[in-house]
């Protein structure tokens, strides 16, 4: 295969689908931390990007990250001079192309992969979308597999996903000791051809499942046109272009978790998407975020006259905030002197805010319910009894454990990490305990009566407060979470690579 050597060597190559360091948010945060905390190794991060050019950086890249390369995926370079026998390699990944649109196996990658290298430099828009030999395959494909679709919207999402694909197994390969991706996607399929290329070792960290994801986007898209059943019957109707996309993104998470030697996720419950989209039980493993244990659990107890509860967030519709407002009502009849705190800013969405404005009016609430705004968190800890979190989604919300670590325990909604974080996870030995509840999503009364539980048993509350401080020094310290990654580095550094030919056959094994 054809190496690129102008990028320099280094430990551990991130490969991030628009995220750092253009884009503010969890992941983006959890990325930055992670290459501050291992300051001995060296980084190097590939950035798979939308567009033609990166946009403004909104983070400071650490000194050991030395280089970034980014991957337009909607602009493929157009090639370099004509290729030789073009027709023939189309001929040759027709077969590896249509499975990589349908099911996937890391054999196709494997495949693709081989018929370019011979001609990687010449090869690009111009030969693989736009020449008579691409056109007539599309035309071949566009018959076999949903021929009752609109030709129009088919031909461009064909040169969207194969314009993505082909992006990705042209674009430079650095080299590194360890390939780590924080996604499947586009950016699994990346490392997935890293793996095959290379021989190097495979990390997956899944904060959210990409798969899932997608489908939840796809089937919200107003802009794929998802023909109508044509009859009343009971036949399943055919495949049309959502199930195309779908299909394809699956497709591409299962070959990067056959290329994976470690997938990782934050918790338990993102385990059974990813056994369902192929991951070998094997090697699976959860490894949460963490919180500066030693920053939050010096917060000082603040005398209280009155029971305080809080829901830190924004005051947007997802964080389900009018729940809250309408469990407060109701915990107000047992705990009559009840202050709730909403903390977190409320310029998001104004037309919501001014909704839960009006409700805390219409229920009489205003003895007892306070907006805050943005706050300095430290600052209000100490005078907390119960976190309440009532979103309709979450991934691993961080305030539960900063509050834990203050020793707080939460009432939460089911959603992500939460009854994990509460409850504990499966290995987890001894049990600690409870540090909280969990509760049905969009449901005032369990909330106020979990809330009047904890606030009105000091028994309760004081073994509830126990649990979630232990458990947050025991399993999400930050100092823990990063020496756990950093020992996983050293540990996948150290492998030898393995020779191309043992590749390739281990991929056939695979696939057969």
């Amino acid at each position: 295969m054809a190496r690129v050597d102008h990028f320099e060597p280094v430990d551990v190559c991130l490969v991030l689908e628009g995220t750092y360091p253009y884009v503010a948010g969890g992941v983006s945060s959890w990325v930055h931390d992670l290459v501050g905390a291992q300051s001995d190794l060296t980084f190097h991060i590939v950035s798979l990007m939308p567009g033609e050019k990166p946009p403004e950086r909104r983070y400071e890249v650490p000194d050991n990250v030395r280089g970034i390369n980014h991957v337009f995926l909607q602009k493929m370079p157009s090639g370099k001079g004509r290729v030789k026998r073009l027709k023939k390699h189309l001929s040759d990944m027709e077969p590896a192309l249509k499975s990589m649109q349908a099911s996937g196996d890391l054999s196709d990658v494997a495949h693709l992969l081989q018929t370019l290298a011979p001609n990687r430099e010449a090869f690009g828009r111009e030969s693989l979308l736009n020449s008579e030999p691409a056109w007539q395959m599309l035309l071949r494909m566009y018959k076999e597999d949903m021929p009752e679709s609109s030709f129009l919207d088919y031909f461009w999402t064909w040169r969207s996903l194969l314009g993505g694909l082909f992006n990705i197994l042209l674009s430079p390969m650095p080299e590194a000791k360890v390939f780590h991706t924080v996604s499947t996607g586009y950016a699994g399929l990346f490392a997935a051809r890293a793996k095959l290329e290379t021989g190097r070792p495979v990390l997956l960290t899944e904060h959210g499942i990409y798969t899932n994801e997608r489908r939840i986007e796809i089937a919200m898209a107003d802009w794929l046109y998802e023909a109508p059943g044509g009859s009343l019957g009971l036949e399943k109707p055919k495949r049309d272009l959502k199930d195309l996309w779908i299909d394809t993104f699956v497709a591409y998470s299962r070959c990067c978790y056959q290329a994976c030697d470690q997938i990782i996720t934050l918790y338990t419950g993102n385990q059974d998407l990813q056994r369902r989209d192929g991951a070998a039980e094997e090697l699976l493993r959860i490894i949460p975020n963490g919180v500066d244990y030693e920053k939050y659990s010096k917060v000082e107890r603040t005398p209280n006259d009155r029971p305080t509860i809080a829901l830190i967030g924004r005051v947007v519709p997802i964080k389900d905030v009018k729940t809250y407002i309408r469990a407060v009502a109701l915990l107000r009849r047992d705990v009559p002197n009840v202050k709730a705190l909403m903390m977190g800013p409320t310029d998001e969405d104004e037309d919501y805010y001014r909704e839960c404005l009006q409700m805390v009016d219409h229920l009489d609430l205003k003895e007892n319910f306070i907006f805050t705004g943005r706050v300095q968190l430290t600052e209000y800890l100490g005078q907390v009894d119960v976190m309440v979190l009532t979103s309709i989604s979450e991934a691993q919300p961080l305030v539960i454990l900063e509050g834990g670590a203050a020793g707080i325990p939460t009432v939460s909604t089911d959603v992500g990490a939460c009854r994990d974080m509460l409850f504990g996870m499966p290995h987890e030995d001894p049990p600690l305990g409870t540090g909280g509840a969990i509760t049905p999503l969009s449901n005032p009364a369990e909330t106020a009566k979990e809330l009047a539980a904890l606030i009105k048993d000091p028994a309760y509350m004081a073994s509830a407060r126990k649990a979630i401080k232990e458990r947050v020094r025991k399993y999400y310290n930050k100092l823990e979470i990063d020496r756990i990654y950093h020992e996983l580095y050293v540990t996948f550094i150290a492998h030898e690579t393995m020779p191309e030919e043992e590749r390739v056959k281990r991929a056939e094994q695979e696939a057969a």
